[in-house]
C-alpha cells in the first residue's frame, strides 16, 4: 500500500485514547512509508494524525473545500494540499489517491465518508480495504447495529466482512497490506 485514506473528527473527541489512537495511526503509517490521505484541516483528529505523520518524516496529502480554506482550517505543514470545489470532488480525489480506508472516531462526516467508500467495495467499484479503527469500543454499537442489520436481511454478511476491524494500527495495517476482497458484488448472480 501506497497510501491511505483516514476519515475522522474534526473534533479530538472527549477521551484521550482517541487523539492518542490517530497519532499511534499516524506514527505506523509514516514508520512503514504509507502516505496519508486525509481531508486537509489542522483541527481535531484530523490535525493530529497528520501532525504526527509529518513529525515522523511521512508523506501527508490533504484535500479540502475552498469553503474551509475560507474557515482558516487547512493544515500549513502538509507535503501537497489539493483544494476542490465541493464535498463530492473531495471524497472523489481522496479515494483515487488512496489504495485504502481507515475510519478512526468521528462523527457524521466520518461516517458518511466510511460508508461511501464501503458501498462502493460492496457494489464492486472498486477492491480497496474499508477499515474502522475501534479505539476504546467507540464503534461497538456500530458494529451491533451492523450485524442486526445482516440478520434483519439488509446487508450480506459477505459484504460486512469487507469492513476491517481493529483497535491496534500495526495489526490493522497489516491486514489492510493482506487483503484480498472476494466478495461477489452485490446485484451479481443470482442475487435480486
Amino acid at each position: 500500500m501506497r497510501r491511505v485514506s483516514v476519515f475522522c473528527g474534526s473534533s479530538s473527541g472527549r477521551r484521550a485514547a482517541y487523539q492518542a489512537s490517530a497519532t499511534s495511526l499516524g506514527e505506523t503509517m509514516a514508520a512503514q512509508g504509507i502516505g496519508l490521505v486525509y481531508g486537509g484541516a489542522r483541527v481535531g483528529l484530523m490535525g493530529s494524525v497528520a501532525d504526527s505523520v509529518i513529525a515522523h518524516g511521512g508523506e501527508a496529502i490533504g484535500v479540502i473545500p475552498t469553503s474551509l480554506v475560507q474557515k482558516e482550517l487547512a493544515h500549513p505543514g502538509l507535503s501537497e494540499l489539493h483544494v476542490v470545489d465541493t464535498m463530492h470532488e473531495r471524497k472523489a480525489l481522496m479515494s483515487q489517491l488512496s489504495d485504502g480506508f481507515i475510519a478512526l472516531a468521528g462523527g457524521i462526516g466520518t461516517l458518511e465518508e466510511m460508508f461511501e467508500a464501503l458501498t462502493w467495495a460492496q457494489l464492486g467499484f472498486h477492491d480497496k480495504p474499508c477499515c474502522l479503527m475501534n479505539t476504546a469500543g467507540y464503534y461497538d454499537p456500530l458494529i451491533a447495529f451492523l450485524r442486526m442489520a445482516v440478520e434483519e436481511g439488509f446487508v450480506k454478511q459477505r459484504h460486512l466482512d469487507q469492513l476491517l476491524i481493529e483497535s491496534d494500527p500495526q495489526r490493522l495495517l497489516k491486514r489492510m497490506a493482506c487483503h484480498r476482497n472476494d466478495a461477489e458484488p452485490k446485484w451479481q448472480g443470482s442475487e435480486a
